[in-house]
């Protein structure tokens, strides 16, 4: 995935409110961008960290920047929680993600569950449905480890939980973790941070839901998916 227009550079004040971050931009002037990202964003909101950020012309938006990109441990880290399942439907069609790019058919947004949407439903005359759930991971601690989730995410588990009634009643079901961060080459769940969702994530594997990893190469230019991540024991 290219921007469609070049980012802009700028330094971090401070995040706040969830959606909100001060920057200062290269000309001294200091604004209030956007964050897509409710998450705690553990780790990436250092104040005087380099950030970039997208420009929109359109007069309805309230804030015309959108915080896209953080430097933090020395790389890249992409926190646009908006982005990831364009970026696992790239991985799927690159053949990173076990044979999913063999199905004929690609939905997005599908009620699923109990009042949920899966992101990507895969379907083909051939086989069952698969039903694939997409997360964004940014969170590393461990110098090369990426790690999920950053924070408490019980509907995350509800997500897990739904993935193995699909399993159950015959489909295919597969949990993708998207990795936006440049410096890592395995993937781990987070259990000592959120240990309900690791359980959740145990259960569903005994059910039978798949789990791959893909991470991606970011920079201003692009985020692309790169390289499929092994799974370690949590």
């Amino acid at each position: 995935m290219r921007f469609p227009s070049p980012l802009v550079p700028a330094t971090l004040v401070r995040r706040y409110k969830r959606f909100l971050a001060d920057v200062v931009l290269g000309n001294g002037s200091e604004i209030t961008a956007s964050v897509p990202n409710t998450g705690s964003m553990l780790g990436l909101t250092d104040p005087g960290s380099r950030v970039w950020l997208s420009h929109s012309e359109k007069p309805t938006l309230k804030y015309a920047h959108k915080l896209q990109i953080v430097e933090a441990d020395g790389t890249l880290v992409g926190i646009n929680t908006g982005l990831p399942n364009r970026l696992a439907e790239e991985a799927i069609a690159a053949d990173l993600v076990a044979d999913l790019g063999t199905y004929t058919t690609l939905r997005r947004e599908q009620r699923y569950g109990t009042n949920s949407r899966i992101d990507i439903l895969l379907e083909c005359e051939s086989r069952p449905p698969a039903y694939v759930e997409v997360k964004n991971v940014h969170f590393m601690r461990q110098r090369g480890l990426a790690e999920f989730p950053d924070s408490v995410t019980t509907r995350g588990a509800k997500h897990l939980d739904e993935l193995a009634g699909m399993r159950k009643a015959g489909c295919r079901a597969v949990m993708i973790y998207l990795v936006q961060r440049n410096d890592c080459d395995r993937f781990r769940l987070c259990s000592d941070l959120d240990p309900a969702y690791a359980d959740a994530f145990s259960r569903s594997r005994d059910h039978g839901v798949e789990a791959y990893c893909v991470a991606c190469d970011i920079s201003p230019e692009a985020i692309q998916p790169a390289r499929a991540l092994p799974i370690l024991p949590g």
